[in-house]
């Protein structure tokens, strides 16, 4: 299969280019590596692709279309993986052009990509749980109601869902997005949780746990998210008449208390977190647990990483990584 994955450089993507090339597949991977987080990082996860056989990387940025659209006028995929976007639920409270730009315009152009692939066999494309907004009830389902985001970044993620059913509803593109739950393990986010944790931790630094620690989250490993993904790219919707579009949840199945969260980080790393408990951040949520019913029966998902397991392996990566090994 040959494969134009977008987010390259990013922390699933990563991950997803390496399992393609690791099957035999062929993937051209773009990635605008832009500075939300140290751009050090997304180059040294290059440096890890860049060797393999049947992987090629070009910088693109999405917002710049017309370049992008003529670049591969002529190249011909099988399925297009998009896993570029402007992360971060708090960023968007600041920044909310990033997200128009990079998450709006950025989605557009590649479903424009798409429709311009006759033999386009399947997009899958990110999602996210922040599509849930403040939805109280637990687990989320695909088909809970979704009209209420709490951030921009979370309206943002609904959009694409729209315009992408849009999109296979009009041109007949197969298509399938995926709502992730707090993707975790090695190589991973800076600004995420585990990772700002485990650092502050690590120097002796106070960490900031929001709601006081009431926060529950369905904390997903990436081997697990990676096998699903591919799962996915291989078993396309149908097209029977609606829109050949499907969206699935793509979690653990099983929200963690933040502070057992914080125990298992304190055990990993043999020391004692300083907490600081602080109020509810604007446009978080109080929990996430994601419903895997449709992905478990549609696609064989199976999630088989406990936190107890992930988070040690996230800590020794991290520390051989700053070389604190």
């Amino acid at each position: 299969m040959h494969v134009l994955l977008t987010g390259a450089a990013g922390f699933i993507g990563f991950h997803v280019t390496q399992a393609l090339l690791a099957r035999g597949d062929s993937v051209v991977g773009i990635d605008n590596l832009n500075d939300y987080y140290p751009v050090q990082l997304k180059e040294a996860r290059l440096a890890q692709l860049e060797p393999l056989d049947n992987f090629q990387f070009e910088r693109h940025d999405l917002v710049e279309r017309d370049a992008l659209l003529a670049r591969f006028q002529d190249q011909r995929f099988d399925a297009i993986i998009h896993l570029a976007a402007q992360a971060g639920v708090r960023h968007s409270i600041d920044h909310p052009f990033d997200y128009a730009d990079s998450n709006l315009i950025g989605h557009l152009t590649v479903l424009e990509l798409a429709r311009a692939q006759p033999a386009l066999g399947h997009l899958v494309y990110a999602s996210s749980s922040s599509v849930y907004g403040g939805n109280e009830k637990l687990p989320f389902s695909e088909t809970d109601p979704v009209d209420h985001p709490v951030s921009l970044y979370a309206a943002t993620k609904r959009a694409n869902e729209l315009m992408s059913d849009c999109y296979a509803h009009l041109y007949r593109i197969p298509q399938t997005g995926l709502r992730f739950f707090t993707v975790y393990g090695p190589w991973g986010r800076p600004d995420m949780a585990y990772w700002t944790f485990t650092e502050s931790i690590l120097q002796g630094k106070p960490i900031p746990v929001f709601n006081h620690g009431d926060l529950q989250r369905d904390y997903t490993y990436i081997d697990d998210i990676v096998a699903g993904v591919v799962a996915v790219l291989d078993g396309p919707p149908e097209d029977e008449g609606s829109a050949p579009h499907r969206v699935y949840n793509i979690g653990n199945n099983r929200p963690e208390e933040l502070m057992d969260f914080i125990r298992v980080i304190e055990d990993a790393t043999g020391r004692k977190a300083d907490v600081e408990l602080k109020p509810m951040q604007p446009g978080d949520v109080h929990a996430t647990y994601a419903d895997i019913t449709a992905i478990r029966t549609d696609h064989g998902f199976e999630p088989k990483t406990p936190l107890a397991l992930g988070l040690p392996q996230f800590v020794e990566w991290f520390k051989s990584y700053n070389g604190w090994a």
